[in-house]
């Protein structure tokens, strides 16, 4: 099914009666989200800032790594949460610790569009601040007790991007639910992390960063599936988001490839993982075997798992059950002219999560 409705021009996201007013894509944030124009309760309000950076040590002999960032306002919780990834396929490990908090409901102050604004959290054990200027993006994070009793720290900049984005506007099929997504790719990454006593850096000439900014309310029982990428083919900045189960799609979806900056819009797309046979099971998928991503001839690829990043929270009336698996993915993209771009083995990650909340 072709589709992919494309927003050219800036309005409200939403209108009077609180829904979405022209469901599509935008290469900006053109649509304008307010808080104050929700009309569920703001319990029900979602809005975060994820960030992931991701060095490849392939391309500078030496061992590949990431780090990741949560800030959220999940209306009744708020989930802050700091990842570090090795991701040496000889001895892969990962380490993750989340916070939590309870009724934040707007108390964080998360900016209304992603070009300005900083948001943090500090309490005993974290400080994790976001700060945004004109010319980059800042993460500083200190973890007092992060892994076997030492601290984790980042001092990271992410230079800012001028290219496309991938924006969607998105209603789900329940009065008043929405969701209004920025995917940011492509941004050089410098800075370091330091954990266990080991420090390791990003270098900006090879090293990108993403930002998924979300905002919206969603619906309480949900599976979705998402991957993303960024690297360099030939000299050119390359990058990709996919992704769905992010409410009804019928107006457009994420998936888009970045090539030099631009967007290449793409339609439907199926996420293969081995034995992945319902939407809701999330313990028969085989997540360490080969997948493949098939798209009818514009992003036709295969995933060969390094590390599965699986979590779960289950609080009864809050749960989520997460797979978020790095690994190396080879294939081709074809771009919006026909031009077909071969890629091979490069470092990213593609995710199955379930969750109610």
């Amino acid at each position: 099914m072709k589709r992919n409705h494309e927003i050219v021009t800036a309005q409200a996201l939403l209108g009077e009666d609180g829904e979405i007013q022209a469901p599509g894509w935008s290469r900006q944030q053109l649509q304008r989200y307010d808080r104050g124009s929700i009309k569920a309760p703001a319990w029900r309000i979602k809005e975060w800032d994820y960030y992931l950076i991701i060095h490849d040590g392939r391309k500078t002999g030496d061992e590949s790594f990431a780090a990741a960032f949560t800030l959220s306002d999940d209306g009744y919780v708020g989930l802050q949460s700091v990842s570090f990834l090795s991701l040496d396929e000889s001895a892969p490990y990962e380490h993750t610790k989340t916070e939590l908090s309870v009724f934040p409901m707007g108390k964080m102050h998360f900016p209304y569009d992603s070009s300005q604004g900083d948001v943090s959290y500090k309490d005993k054990k974290l400080s994790l601040s976001y700060s945004v200027t004109p010319d980059e993006r800042h993460i500083r994070c200190e973890y007092a007790d992060f892994y076997d009793g030492k601290p984790f720290n980042a001092d990271i900049t992410l230079l800012r991007h001028t290219g496309d984005t991938m924006v969607i506007a998105t209603p789900w099929d329940k009065k008043h639910a929405f969701y209004y997504n920025q995917k940011i790719n492509n941004m050089p990454a410098s800075g370091e992390i330091t954990v266990g006593g080991k420090t390791y850096r990003f270098n900006s000439e090879t090293d990108f960063g993403t930002l998924d900014w979300g905002r919206g309310v969603w619906t309480y029982d949900n599976t979705w599936y998402w991957g993303n990428g960024n690297f360099y083919i030939d000299g050119h900045s390359v990058g990709f988001n996919i992704g769905y189960g992010f409410g009804n799609t019928s107006a457009a979806t994420e998936n888009v490839i970045f090539f030099d900056g631009k967007a290449h819009k793409l339609d439907d797309l199926t996420i293969n993982i081995p034995n992945d046979n319902s939407l809701y099971d999330m313990d028969s998928p085989r997540y360490m075997e080969k997948w493949t991503i098939t798209s009818g001839g514009r992003f036709e690829m295969t995933f060969t798992p390094i590390l599965d990043r699986k979590g779960k929270i289950d609080f009864k009336v809050i749960i989520s059950d997460q797979h978020q698996v790095f690994g190396r993915m080879s294939g081709f993209m074809a771009l919006d002219g026909g031009e077909r771009i071969e890629i091979r083995d490069v470092l990213c990650f593609i995710e199955k999560v379930h969750n109610k909340y």
